[in-house]
């Protein structure tokens, strides 16, 4: 397992350092007065501030190490939750999935030994997590980011990870399907957010039902209370025994829910090409569209107090895009629906691998031996991955602008800020193209899309504030749509990334047709 994670576990790792030492850096930059900082804790004490991250504590002196901890920790815990997730699933239900776990159980290998090498790799994963942020905010050496509390924030990580890493190992015995048990897992993890939300805004009683709340509770920087996570290892003991004892309860390869019986035959959708991936592809359109729905709801509603918060600070005008003809709202609405449509291309890689994944588990054979032709198969993965790329914008959109309009009492700024996320459409079609692309081509370097994920996020988002040229958001797929509602719609831009979508698709489609087959099974 470490062998086969020897590229994964490390870019997580650094992934989360990374964003989370170069937070810590930027708060430095932004807020450098005292006086900032405590306008910024005020803005955060509303129950739309509650409700996106928590209770706030540490009021008196809100130093860097309280702003961390109160406004950075709540996402990054629930980001080690996820990694902790997919890497269980991956290692115990996809290898029951594919057949390699009972060729494994077939030699001289004891019967929980799977996943006890599973949770022992998601642990060295959570404890190399932990040491890194622990030694990297140790030594930033700005006010408040103590190394006791540097020990502390990173232990806190360590334990929401294992925690959420437990439910999965019981989530994997339920489905007899990696996606359903990774679904299940991430459900979880929406939530522990959810009753975080709600308990701090509420019934404080809730927020100790959610891992988050327990790594929150720890308040770290100011009273650095440890106790709190040791009902994390108390819990994760527990969900690990329960997911232990379920394991002897069901077949290698089968789940405890047994799957119901399907049709006689299938539909007229299930047998068309399209109808076929749309069917593969449901239940992550589905997802990411509830998740991006609930994130806009969450920016949307602070929106109100943008202003304020905005203006009282004069750092962040450095970090909004210059305009004289909008308000600081509308600049700060455009840059948050930049970084939904950022987020929403990860649905979009993740929706176009769906060709390598199905190619290399063998899968993709047997449906191509039939009167299926290679082009049509890719067209309907590709084309799926853009009509779910548009469905989950428009989910963002809806959220931050109903929300939005509701916080800041302005009705037009529900239909502006869902146009603004659809305008960023053609951005994802070209990124899916490039997987296309890629796929056809250079079937082994598909995984090279998620730096241009990675570089657009940054040029796109962090550009204005590292005072990028303009130049460098040009090579990003993004840095052609124009930030709406902030600036004029404008035809051109987006047309040449539908061309250039379509370009890709086209190299990615005559690639494929001229390769064999590639298979890891």
């Amino acid at each position: 397992m470490l062998r086969r994670d020897r590229i994964r576990i490390p870019a997580w790792l650094l992934g989360l350092l990374v964003f989370t030492v170069g937070t810590a850096s930027n708060l430095a930059t932004l807020y450098s007065s005292p006086a900032d900082r405590q306008i910024i804790a005020a803005s955060m004490d509303s129950p739309a501030g509650i409700a996106m991250i928590g209770v706030n504590y540490g009021l008196d002196d809100y130093h860097y190490g309280v702003m961390m901890g109160h406004q950075m920790l709540p996402f990054t815990v629930l980001l080690a939750g996820v990694m902790s997730v997919l890497l269980l699933v991956r290692h115990t239900r996809l290898e029951e999935a594919t057949g390699r776990a009972e060729l494994v159980r077939a030699g001289v290998v004891g019967r929980h030994a799977t996943t006890a090498a599973a949770l022992g790799v998601v642990m060295v994963a959570n404890v190399g997590l932990a040491l890194l942020l622990a030694l990297g905010m140790g030594s930033l050496g700005l006010e408040g980011i103590t190394w006791p509390g540097s020990w502390l924030y990173g232990a806190s990580h360590a334990v929401v990870g294992l925690t959420f890493a437990a439910v999965a190992a019981i989530t994997v015995q339920i489905t007899e399907h990696s996606r359903g048990a990774s679904g299940m897992a991430m459900g979880a993890i929406g939530l522990a957010y959810a009753l975080r939300a709600v308990g701090d805004v509420s019934s404080p009683a809730l927020s100790w039902l959610s891992p988050i709340g327990w790594a929150q509770a720890t308040q770290v920087y100011v009273n650095d209370r440890w106790w709190p996570l040791l009902v994390g290892a108390a819990v994760t003991a527990v969900l690990t025994a329960v997911a232990v004892q379920l394991s002897t309860r069901r077949d290698v390869g089968a789940g405890l829910r047994q799957p119901r019986p399907g049709p006689a035959a299938a539909s007229a959708a299930l047998v068309r090409p399209l109808g076929f991936a749309f069917r593969l592809h449901r239940a992550g359109i589905i997802g990411w569209c509830v998740s991006l729905f609930l994130l806009g709801v969450m920016y949307g509603s602070v929106l109100g107090d943008a202003e304020q918060m905005l203006t009282d600070i004069q750092a962040l005008e450095e970090f909004l895009p210059d305009s004289a003809t909008v308000s600081v709202t509308t600049s700060f609405a455009s840059v948050i629906t930049t970084v939904l449509a950022i987020i929403a291309t990860i649905y979009g890689v993740l929706a176009a691998l769906k060709l390598r994944s199905e190619e290399s588990a063998g899968r993709a054979e047997p449906v191509l031996a039939t009167g299926l032709s290679q082009p049509r198969w890719v067209l309907s993965h590709v084309a799926v991955a853009m009509l779910g790329s548009v469905a989950v914008l428009l989910s963002a959109g809806l959220g931050i602008g109903l929300t939005g309009a509701a916080s800041t009492g302005d009705a037009g700024l529900a239909l502006r800020l869902t146009w603004a996320a659809l305008a960023y459409a053609p951005a994802l079609w070209v990124v899916v193209g490039l997987v296309a692309a890629l796929f056809g081509l250079a079937p082994r370097a598909v995984m090279v899309t998620w730096a241009l994920v990675l570089y657009s996020f940054v040029v796109n988002y962090l550009g204005q504030l590292l005072q990028f040229p303009e130049w460098m958001s040009r090579l990003s797929p993004f840095g052609h749509v124009p930030q709406m509602p902030m600036e004029a719609f404008s035809v051109w831009g987006l047309a040449g990334l539908v061309v250039l979508a379509a370009a890709l698709t086209a190299a990615g489609l005559a690639g494929f047709r001229h390769r064999d087959l590639q298979s890891s099974t």
